[in-house]
């Protein structure tokens, strides 16, 4: 119970990597704000397996990419626990489709960038004038944000990028007020995101060249999350946590 009585809130927290985090946040003793975008069924088993294990966790519907539903969210985290939050684990993200340069307009440009980095500075300007210090924020990279990402990546794999740079840049804005700020950098991890956007030959070869020859389990990186989250990580802060397998050395 490393984080009784602390606040938490999880972008993305209703499914795969997301839902793991939210759980073990839970099962640490953080009372849980669970932020789904499109799918309600997801975040309603996440709150149910949380629920089960006698956790407190609440579920609220936002658009990330929009200031008036992160500053909603917040709104909802305050009611139900109270005005300090203690942990914002910036989750949601990702990759929507593969195109390359010459395929992709501005439009697609300017989502990926929305979905994976807007989101992230939304998350933090509307959450951490509540952060007491102590807190700590957790962005979540990519392993692509290091190597470029695989084919049809490009706009992924920047945006990926800039929130690694972006959390350098918040953890020297934020550490004279005790908050820490910290990045995780997924490699190949078990999930519906490479379900639907890796083909099973790619994943078996990616899995084959890293160290440890598997994939990575969700929970596996929840883990690093909590430990980014708790005092144990003290005097940790600006740094991004690569979690790939030793798939790559940064």
């Amino acid at each position: 119970m490393r984080l009784k009585n602390k606040v938490a809130i999880v972008s993305g927290g209703s499914r795969d990597i997301g839902r793991a985090v939210s759980l073990q946040l839970a099962k640490e003793g953080a009372k849980v704000v669970i932020n789904y975008f499109g799918n309600k069924q997801n975040a309603d088993d996440t709150l149910a397996l949380i629920k089960a294990i006698g956790g407190q966790a609440i579920m609220v519907k936002a658009d990330m990419t929009k200031s008036a539903e992160v500053e909603n969210l917040v709104k909802e985290t305050r009611a139900a626990f109270g005005d300090e939050i203690h942990i914002l684990a910036n989750v949601a993200g990702g990759l929507v489709a593969r195109k390359t340069t010459a395929e992709m307009d501005e439009d697609f440009w300017d989502l990926i960038m929305a979905i994976n980095l807007k989101s992230v500075f939304l998350a933090v300007k509307a959450v951490a004038p509540f952060m007491p210090s102590g807190s700590s924020i957790i962005n979540f990279s990519s392993l692509a944000g290091r190597d470029g990402g695989g084919p049809g990546a490009t706009a992924y794999a920047t945006s990926k990028g800039a929130v690694m740079t972006y959390t350098r840049a918040l953890a020297k804005e934020f550490g004279p007020r005790g908050i820490r700020v910290n990045a995780v950098a997924p490699g190949m991890i078990a999930t519906a995101f490479h379900d639907t956007f890796t083909k099973p030959e790619v994943r078996g070869n990616v899995a084959n060249a890293t160290a440890l020859k598997r994939e990575g389990a969700a929970k596996e990186v929840a883990d690093l999350v909590i430990y980014l989250s708790s005092n144990e990580s003290s005097y940790i802060t600006g740094a991004n946590f690569d979690i790939n397998g030793g798939l790559s050395f940064s």
